[in-house]
């Protein structure tokens, strides 16, 4: 077992108790010590309390069980804007919220995310800025998109 099924394995009790579920391990060694980072989330979003009382409850058996032989540095947290959606229920959560989506040809798309299933997500992309002589279809700005071609999606964040 690699160390971050074990880390799975030991987060499933913590994360069933707030209704949270795991995004992301990330584990970058240095020569000083490792960080682990946990990246947690929640359909209503997950608290600064959540966080720590999962990073505390965790540390806690990392220690009794020794499962870093060497220094580390634990960080439990959500995952910030500027992370990628990597599970069909972070894209669930984010309904109604502009996404900048790269698919795996290299091609780049931006809408609102109006739909996610299992299989795809539904962009409405903006309607142009020109005014077109001939009426468009609000259904062509509609993009669906295979959950398989997206690469990279990241939501867009927006000062207006």
């Amino acid at each position: 077992m690699t160390i971050k099924e074990q880390l799975e394995a030991l987060l499933e009790p913590f994360l069933q108790d707030g209704d949270c579920f795991l995004v992301d391990i990330i584990i970058k060694p240095s020569k000083v010590s490792q960080k682990v980072s946990i990246l947690v989330d929640s359909d209503e979003g997950i608290t600064i309390q959540q966080c720590t009382s999962i990073s505390r409850r965790l540390a806690k058996q990392l220690e009794e069980l020794e499962v870093f032989a060497d220094a580390y540095t634990l960080e439990v947290s959500s995952p910030g804007l500027d992370q990628p959606l990597l599970l069909h229920r972070q894209y669930r959560k984010n309904l109604g919220r502009n996404l900048k989506v790269t698919l795996k040809t290299g091609e780049v798309i931006s809408g609102t995310l109006i739909e996610a299933s299992e299989e795809i997500v539904k962009l409405q992309l903006p309607a142009p800025k020109k005014k077109a002589k001939i009426p468009i279809d609000p259904a062509e700005l509609i993009r669906e998109i295979p959950f398989d071609d997206i690469s990279k999606a990241l939501i867009e964040i927006s000062f207006k």
